[in-house]
């Protein structure tokens, strides 16, 4: 099985960074450093190892958004990727289902420019993409491209691999695990287990400076870029209070019970 894979990114503001709400009532991201989603970066990883495994041929990361966002990209770039490619939005802010509908879009012309050619490049087999941006952490873009595609899905995934002309995949919830066997094209949301990131190196990031970073704008594919989501309020987390020393077992027995902590919780 030899097969294209495409790896939607984001650019987020870095993990590390704290953010806080700006005078307009939204995060204020002046002067922050931004970085690739962490969740995407995983998915990078793993879609290099399917690479260096023989199942796929070539790995390709894409993102929607400004020009600015090639940073990102060229760092997917310097973990390995072979090529890149941004959909320029301009000045508008896709939601995820606007976000899924120019993906399904990209699949779409690129997979009919290769069946209109007579070349063997290979069609995308597999979406891998993070299962959620730690900015909104809404987690949909996954799911709507695969009702889009009409390709089997499996969401929050910790482990895969390739089986036959399909993929196994271990997926988690509150609940537990399952493994679960999509057959053919799929799209699959990863997990921080699924895949512990390489180390991006100087060499490596100046040779990804040469790697080809395509440009398409979005009005190309006549997807509707308007959001459907309002922010109704935004405000900081409440002051954490400080907690309480107590001498022994029993006054700890009895601050909890006073507190009511497991009732609280549904216990």
């Amino acid at each position: 099985m030899t097969m294209k894979i495409l790896v939607p990114v984001k650019r987020v503001v870095d993990a590390n960074v704290r953010v806080r709400i700006g005078s307009a009532g939204g995060v204020d991201t002046a002067g922050l450093k931004m970085s690739l989603n962490p969740f995407d970066e995983c998915a990078v990883e793993q879609a290099l190892r399917l690479r260096e495994a023989g199942v796929a041929s070539s790995v390709t990361v894409l993102t929607c958004g400004r020009p600015v966002c090639q940073d990102v990209l060229r760092t997917a770039l310097a973990m390995g990727a072979d090529n890149a490619v941004l959909i320029d939005t301009a000045n508008a802010s896709p939601d995820s289902l606007g976000i899924a509908r120019l993906l399904h879009a990209f699949i779409t012309a690129d997979t009919d420019t290769d069946t209109d050619t007579d070349t063997d490049t290979d069609a995308y087999g597999l979406v891998l993409c993070g299962k959620q941006a730690i900015d909104d952490d809404i987690g949909g873009v996954a799911a709507m491209l695969a009702a889009l595609l009409g390709w089997p899905q499996a969401l929050n995934a910790s482990a895969m691999e390739a089986a036959a002309r399909g993929w196994l995949v271990t997926c988690g919830d509150d609940a537990g695990t399952a493994t679960w066997r999509l057959d053919g094209p799929a799209v699959v949301s990863a997990d921080l287990r699924l895949a512990e990131p390489r180390r991006v190196t100087l060499p490596s990031i100046v040779k990804a400076k040469q790697k080809p970073l395509r440009t398409v704008d979005a009005s190309t594919f006549n997807v509707p870029l308007g959001t459907q989501i309002r922010i109704v309020d935004m405000a900081e987390p409440p002051v954490r209070q400080p907690g309480i020393k107590v001498a022994d077992t029993t006054a700890l027995l009895g601050a909890i019970g006073s507190g009511r902590l497991f009732q609280n919780v549904g216990a």
